[in-house]
């Protein structure tokens, strides 16, 4: 197992040092922070964009690989160096981090355990009237995107609030209240209100990636030997299916875990601009625009760490339900 972790971790290592240069390497190339001195007024001279270029390690006057060397340097020791508007890259990160991942991360548990859960369900109940509903539903959330779906989200909450709730019970807008004052339990309430519709937008569209996986997954195992040899040693229905079968339809699941959280990356940075949070997703599409060569980079690297740290937890996953990768 040990050996097996420290393969793995090896790996992701070498990864994660490949996506960073080369996420680096593509922004430096396609994206041209000069262009964002053109349009002033007085426009500065050639020297001194030149200057504050190279203050920042974004001058295209110096070769692409010393500048690649300067950034890998910064990186090695913790520093991102500095944004266009001459902020450091760090502080603003730190901060959209946690809005970014707290999105994220609940919208992969809500999303992964509901998806598992009705895909275990469907399979079981095969052909009934849970299974066909589930499946007419899934290929529904499948078809519409996750833009359409946020704003279909918005549109139902606006009209649940009026008619059904009569106040504001489902805000969808920003991350919490501005100038509330109603103490730590009030506070922590505004805050749940308003990452509801954020967390569904998230996981719906994983709910039902992961219950169509699931339930076919599923199928494959009801009908196998050791399924049956479970019942007939005495063990009812309902044991032989959660610790026999659907354990085993769980591997392959969990092995999926991982390309998932990088999907979900990109569904937070469309969700992000909708409901108004302010994370990594808004930030690297604004640094786009904004030619913020240091930003792009750094968010790139956070984002494959952050998959290969779901990687990571997908191969220990994998290990607890297989005892074939523990050996």
């Amino acid at each position: 197992m040990a050996g097996f972790l420290a393969r793995r971790l090896l790996n992701y290592a070498v990864l994660v040092v490949v996506a960073a240069s080369l996420a680096y390497l593509l922004a430096a190339t396609a994206l041209d922070p000069r262009s964002n001195y053109a349009d002033r007024t007085p426009k500065p001279p050639p020297a001194v964009v030149d200057a504050q270029l190279s203050a920042l390690n974004l001058n295209d006057k110096t070769p692409l690989m010393q500048r690649y060397a300067t950034w890998a340097s910064g990186v090695l020791h913790g520093d991102f160096g500095k944004s266009v508007g001459g902020a450091t890259v760090n502080d603003d990160l730190r901060r959209r981090m946690g809005v970014t991942f707290r999105l994220v991360v609940l919208g992969l548990l809500f999303g992964s355990l509901l998806g598992v859960l009705v895909g275990a369900l469907a399979a079981v109940k095969q052909y009934g009237w849970f299974d066909r509903l589930s499946t007419a539903l899934s290929f529904v959330v499948l078809a519409v995107p996750v833009v359409v779906l946020a704003n279909m989200l918005i549109l139902v909450a606006a009209w649940a609030n009026e008619h059904v709730f009569g106040s504001s019970v489902l805000l969808v807008s920003g991350e919490y209240s501005v100038g509330l004052t109603a103490g730590f339990w009030g506070q922590l309430l505004d805050r749940l209100q308003h990452l509801v519709l954020p967390t569904i937008s998230l996981s719906l569209g994983l709910t039902a990636v992961f219950s169509r996986y699931q339930r076919n997954m599923m199928l494959d195992v009801l009908g196998a030997d050791f399924v049956r040899t479970a019942r007939a040693k005495g063990l009812s229905r309902r044991r032989a299916l959660t610790r026999h079968a659907l354990r085993t339809a769980l591997i392959p699941v969990v092995t999926y875990f991982a390309f998932t959280f990088g999907a979900l990356l990109v569904g937070a940075t469309f969700t992000e601009k909708i409901f108004g949070w302010h994370g990594l997703g808004e930030q690297l599409i604004n640094s786009i625009f904004s030619n913020d060569v240091n930003t792009v980079a750094a968010i790139s690297l956070l984002a494959a760490v952050s998959v290969l740290c779901a990687s990571l937890a997908s191969d220990l996953l994998r290990a607890a339900l297989d005892p074939r990768v523990r050996a």
